[in-house]
């Protein structure tokens, strides 16, 4: 986290521009510094990653079904429903845990006009597999890229992949604008509809053509974003700094896997989760409550699995028997604590915690 000396001139800026929001100074210099520092042409901020998919679904005149994913943040699916569209939900893939490829072309009917996918834990989809299916089919590709910041493969930029990918700038995020979002779109066409459904759908004092929403970006929240910048190459080398130490503490861990990389992908780190499978003589919730009790507060990212939430239980794929891979996962992952502040020592004690449960349970058995 910035010195937040160094935020004070942003902010006297700000109050000498007379400019708080709607397309201010900072927030055009944040789109131009995003663009270039994750070499995407069309990108547009917005008030956050929720807004962001609100606004890519109307921008695309989605309609009826969207196949997505069952394991990701309520944000994804919400979304989905908030624009009176039906998710479709399959199972996901046991080693990238995003949308199983293989899966999709099964669930495609007449109603269905998008494949809604989820770069889960900054890891890339397989957005090859996914664009030859929608490409046959004529379906729309939108992609929650919440977790994706920075994120690379072998083709470039993973925000690049599809109609348009949404980022989540959220204060818990690997960069962050302490709330906050943006939309990159595939053609300058889109950003421009985008850009007008953020503003209420207004183009002058007198015209309104869509139906939009207030989505903008303040100020205060692209000047933190542009301050937060100059340090976004620092705090990736952190956590993958983080990534690797917890790694070398675990990995003799048997019955505990953390999760695969590839080595053609430039990750962001942005999460640490590690997976308890059916032989851990240790509970995930047990290591979950553990940690706790010593002040370490984990995740279980994602649990309960979206498709388990009481208002999507009418929804026929939720059906726990339809996605048997999402409901294992989600009863055996934990994200451990990341970021750029944690400390070296912190981190061989939380990974003490964790071997001190996992062989006491061991000598017991």
């Amino acid at each position: 986290m910035p010195p937040l000396a160094e935020f004070i001139p942003y902010l006297e800026r700000i109050w000498g521009s007379e400019q708080l929001t709607n397309d201010g100074k900072f927030h055009q210099e944040l789109e131009f510094a995003l663009s270039n520092y994750l070499n995407v042409k069309h990108l547009s901020l917005c008030s956050s990653g929720t807004t962001g998919l609100l606004l890519a679904i109307h921008s695309l005149k989605l309609t009826g079904e969207i196949i997505t994913t069952p394991y990701s943040f309520v944000a994804t699916s919400h979304s989905l429903l908030w624009n009176n569209l039906t998710p479709v939900f399959i199972d996901i893939d046991p080693i990238t845990f995003n949308i199983d490829p293989q899966k999709i072309e099964a669930a495609i009917t007449s109603k269905t006009s998008a494949i809604l996918g989820v770069h889960c834990y900054g890891n890339p989809c397989d957005t090859k597999a996914i664009q030859l299916i929608a490409s046959q089919y004529g379906l729309k590709v939108l992609y929650d890229a919440a977790h994706a910041f920075g994120v690379k493969t072998s083709s470039g930029s993973i925000l690049n992949e599809g109609d348009m990918s949404v980022l989540s700038l959220h204060a818990t995020k690997a960069f962050t604008t302490l709330e906050g979002g943006a939309i990159i779109t595939s053609s300058a066409e889109d950003r421009g509809k985008v850009n007008t459904l953020k503003n209420f759908g207004i183009i002058s004092e007198t015209e309104v053509i869509d139906i939009g929403i207030n989505g903008k970006m303040n100020e205060v929240q692209a000047a933190f974003g542009l301050l937060q910048l100059q340090y976004a190459d620092y705090i990736m080398d952190r956590r993958k700094e983080i990534d690797r130490l917890y790694r070398t503490l675990l990995c003799d861990l048997e019955h505990i896997q953390c999760m695969d990389q590839n080595p053609d992908t430039t990750y962001n780190h942005s999460y640490f989760p590690i997976f308890f499978n059916k032989n851990c003589p240790v509970k995930r919730d047990e290591i979950y409550h553990e940690l706790k009790q010593n002040n370490v507060f984990s995740r279980r990212y994602f649990y309960p699995l979206i498709s388990n939430y009481e208002m999507y239980k009418n929804i026929e794929t939720a059906n726990p028997k339809n996605l048997p891979i999402a409901n294992q996962v989600a009863n055996q992952v934990l994200c451990l604590p990341i970021y750029p502040q944690l400390t070296n020592s912190e981190i061989e004690f939380i990974a003490l915690v964790i071997r001190r449960k996992y062989h006491g349970r061991l000598q017991i058995k």
